[in-house]
């Protein structure tokens, strides 16, 4: 069973919230300020948080902000009031993975909170462009190159690529000699992504081949649209 942390101030929202999520098999824990919702985050045990913005005591914002710089990655829905795109903009660039405009219906919120959980239950939640990658509460910076190198990947997965045609799509060469420069890419990437980066299970070496990234072990929180990449410098 999932649990859920909802912060909501308003009695008669968070009323409505526990007894619908509940209803859907969802176990969940109210706080009704930002100061209790955040000591309640921080102690663990939430697979999403459902988060108002305008909070007593602590801003949903602030909330967000010390979630995330505590190296917490549980995924957070934040819950903003109509025609406040800034309101958002804001949330997301903490480190929020979705927002819902109140008034809303509830078959979007379920949707939602289903998609969010979706994605919780791979093992590793990468966002390519705030250069992020997380694993539990775990969480790392990508450098430009990793990113670049995981959304190749990204876009073939559970294929065996090989190093050849990785070298080309990203440095623009074939030469076996350039072979090591790639290796030691991946073996930072697998220090970042890995529960355990000399037992790899989501970026797998495929031998006199390349390398396979296991799909349904990541979750990508991309933002900026991009495809594949074009080449790394």
């Amino acid at each position: 069973m999932s649990r859920i942390l909802v912060v909501e101030d308003d009695p008669a929202m968070a009323k409505g919230l526990s007894h619908n999520l509940a209803v859907e098999g969802y176990e969940v824990v109210l706080a009704g300020d930002g100061e209790e919702g955040l000591s309640a985050a921080r102690a663990g045990g939430f697979d999403l948080v459902l988060l108002d913005l305008m909070l007593p005591r602590k801003s949903g914002f602030d909330v967000l902000k010390r979630l995330r710089a505590d190296g917490n990655a549980t995924p957070v829905i934040v819950l903003t009031a109509r025609g406040a795109e800034e309101d958002k903009v804001r949330g997301l660039r903490l480190g929020a993975d979705d927002y819902v405009t109140k008034p809303f219906g509830l078959k979007e919120l379920l949707a939602r909170v289903e998609a969010r959980l979706r994605g919780a239950s791979a093992e590793v939640r990468v966002d390519l462009s705030a250069l992020t990658v997380s694993r539990g509460t775990r969480r790392a910076r990508l450098t430009p190159t990793e990113a670049e190198i995981l959304r190749f990947l990204l876009a073939r997965p559970d294929v065996a690529v090989p190093r050849a045609e990785m070298l080309r799509a990203l440095w623009g060469v074939a030469n076996a000699a350039e072979t090591r420069t790639l290796d030691n890419h991946i073996a930072r990437l697998r220090r970042k992504i890995e529960e355990d980066g000399g037992n790899p299970r989501v970026l797998l070496t495929v031998p006199a081949v390349g390398y396979r990234l296991v799909g349904n072990a990541i979750a990508l929180q991309d933002r900026d649209g991009q495809g594949a990449p074009g080449g790394v410098h």
